[in-house]
């Protein structure tokens, strides 16, 4: 097994053992860079020079009993929505040519200072603001879409390009990627992990979070983002947590809700019959299976846009009026439709989500999880633009990907995709984990014993 193979996990254990230097790690996964990105187009820039500096300064610390904990020497990547003193954050768009970021964002302070080092910016979906990310192709299968907005951090990671990489999620878009690309993606609890320094695109459904190769990884991952910082005020003031899981599968007296309603309804029947045997298996871990109803679906994807586009639009007012022909096409419109929207329409959409969080309260006091498909079907190809369902239903692509991701945006739950197998074509299923807020320690608990249960994962095929 090559470095860039290693879980971060893995790598870590063997840094700390010196079985493996970082400057060894950091090469190995540059050297995989320039073998798969000319194929994946995940990252806007990678930062070679400075990565292997980095991981010298590293091996050095380590060589003189200076170790950081288990993300000392990890090679990263970070979403081109998140500050790094000094270089650009160009969020995939011609808008921000020539920015520079002045200072490091909280993400990337805390990241640098447990040791990661920064590969370089990976791609988004211009602003985030979208679920394909068309500047990336999938990990496996490059005709078809990566998922977004987060598409180059899951195509990096699920590729070896990167050990593990940070998302946003205001829609889905930690998760979506993560689920088309076989990886494991961690959308926190709102507020959780501070977001001072990172683009926003509606910052009351805004979240950062890893994307990783397993569970342990994204409870590594997030053990040194949470936190609170006062300059988010969305932030949240919790103790300091390990979330590390412990080694055990044993999840007997856990109930697991399995959602009688939404979550299956227009759903390929390749992900629903994988995502069903999913739960099959927490069951056999001795958990108890709890049918739910989820609670005012007929309104969810209209709270979601509701809040999400005239927030957007307040963000992109300025350069909407000044520069509009430097956003590509579909997030211009997006934007422009913002400013036909009415201040009462997104009153109404705050109650509405006031309203949710109270019943989605309900339901979680009868379960301690919820169990799901992350997305109703595997990654389409490029050119695809609509779904049809069984029943006729035509569906517009991004509002497939985002329908059963939106609930815990609305909601600020803790929400986790883990791969789950794979549809006859090998396009990678994601599982969905949602649990109650600061449950990430039950959410990672239970996704790290499903984890066990299943063949070592392996790098995307066709990267």
């Amino acid at each position: 097994m090559q470095p860039y193979e290693l879980s971060l996990a893995a790598a870590a254990d063997a840094i700390r053992a010196r079985r493996l230097s970082p400057v060894e790690l950091v090469d190995s996964v540059l050297d995989r860079i320039e073998k798969v990105e000319p194929h994946l187009g995940a990252y806007v820039t990678v930062t070679a020079e400075q990565a292997r500096r980095a991981a010298g300064e590293a091996e050095h610390e380590a060589a003189h009993g200076r170790y950081r904990g288990p993300l000392h020497g990890i090679p990263m990547g970070l979403k081109d929505l998140i500050d790094v003193g000094g270089m650009a954050t160009t969020a995939s768009s011609r808008v921000r040519a020539g920015h520079r970021a002045p200072a490091d964002s909280t993400v990337a302070a805390r990241l640098s200072a447990a040791g990661a080092v920064l590969l370089g910016k990976t791609h988004t979906h211009e602003f985030a603001f979208g679920l394909t990310t068309p500047q990336t192709r999938n990990a496996w299968d490059h005709g078809r879409v990566a998922g977004g907005s987060s598409g180059g951090s899951a195509v990096a990671v699920a590729s070896g390009a990167a050990t593990f990489a940070l998302g946003t999620d205001t829609g889905g878009s930690i998760r979506v990627p993560a689920a088309l690309n076989g990886v494991v993606g961690l959308k926190p609890t709102y507020g959780l992990v501070p977001r001072h320094g990172v683009t926003s695109l509606s910052w009351s459904l805004d979240h950062v979070g890893p994307i990783t190769r397993t569970v342990e990884d994204a409870a590594l991952v997030l053990t040194a983002l949470a936190g609170h910082d006062p300059r988010d005020p969305a932030s949240l003031s919790v103790p300091a947590t390990d979330y590390r899981p412990g080694a055990g599968t044993d999840l007997t007296g856990l109930r697991i809700g399995l959602p009688r309603t939404y979550y299956f309804d227009n759903v390929d029947p390749r992900v629903e019959t994988a995502v069903r045997h999913a739960v099959g298996q927490l069951e056999t871990l001795g958990a108890r299976l709890v049918e739910v109803d989820i609670p005012m679906t007929r309104y969810i994807q209209a709270t979601q846009w509701g809040l999400m586009v005239p927030e957007a639009g307040a963000y992109h007012e300025s350069s909407l009026r000044t520069v509009p022909e430097l956003y590509q096409e579909d997030v211009r419109i997006l934007l422009e439709a913002s400013e036909l929207m009415s201040a009462g329409g997104y009153v109404r959409a705050q109650r509405a989500r006031t309203l949710m969080r109270a019943e989605w309260a309900r339901t979680l006091e009868e379960v301690d999880v919820i169990a799901a498909p992350s997305v109703p079907m595997t990654a389409v190809g490029d050119d695809e633009e609509t779904v049809t369902w069984p029943d006729g239903t035509v569906e517009g692509v991004s509002d497939a990907y985002v329908r059963l991701s939106a609930p815990a945006n609305i909601t600020g739950l803790p929400a986790l995709t883990v791969p789950a197998g794979h549809d006859p074509a090998g396009m990678p299923i994601g599982m969905q984990l949602l649990g109650r807020p600061l449950g990430e320690p039950t959410l990672l608990r239970v996704g790290h014993a499903y984890e066990q249960t299943q063949p070592a994962r392996e790098l995307a095929t066709a990267a």
